[in-house]
């Protein structure tokens, strides 16, 4: 029994350090990997997930569970569960995932935007209902984006004389795209930083 148990170990190392080699590699050289086809359809599942591409995720840990030995599975069954979670924007199932995986959960700010972004962009196996519901969502928004950005442009012009509506909703328009810009651009470097953490926990 405890060779077994030794061999069992080794194994699982493995898989985890060929998880660690492999993430720096292309989706199309993962794709073609088959000395570690388990890992590298892992590795793709939870890629096509920080896309939020739900379906293609699924399928790639399908072929990930399918290719694995059995002490694997369960632990990529574990990072299928986090993966779907985060590409089907359910942010209270994604928590216990990550939990379950051993690792930190997602602070409630992190978990608070996945909520948004599951209000303001629902998944695609979403109800139509859902779906209409993020589309009036979103143009409230910018409606309200807009406005916000009107009075800004109207409030700065005010000590040179002012601005006509027409001048005022341009400038607010410039306004608006210029924060959503600078958001984007922080919000990028933040989810490469989590990306970033999340490949250096599986790998460790």
């Amino acid at each position: 029994m405890p060779p077994k148990q030794r061999q069992i170990k080794v194994e699982q190392r493995s898989a985890l350090a060929a998880m660690q080699q492999l993430e720096q590699r292309s989706d199309d050289e993962l794709r073609n990997e088959q000395k570690h086809k388990a890992a590298a359809q892992a590795i793709l599942g939870a890629r096509a997930a920080e896309r939020y591409d739900a379906d293609a995720s699924r399928k790639h840990f399908q072929r990930a569970i399918a290719a694995a030995r059995p002490q694997e599975r369960m632990q990529l069954r574990r990072m299928a569960d986090a993966s779907l979670a985060l590409a089907e924007r359910r942010p209270d199932d994604l928590k216990q995932a990550v939990e379950r995986l051993g690792q930190e959960a997602p602070s409630n700010r992190q978990l608070m935007i996945l909520r948004l972004m599951g209000l303001l962009a629902p998944p695609q196996n979403a109800s139509r209902a859902q779906k209409i519901r993020g589309f009036l969502l979103v143009v409230a928004l910018v409606l309200a984006l807009v406005a916000i950005g009107f009075g800004l442009a109207k409030l700065v012009a005010l000590p040179f004389g002012g601005v006509s509506t027409l001048g005022g909703l341009f400038l607010g328009l410039v306004i608006v795209v210029a924060l959503l810009g600078l958001l984007a651009l922080f919000g990028k470097r933040r989810q490469a930083k989590a990306q970033a953490k999340a490949r250096a926990a599986r790998g460790g």
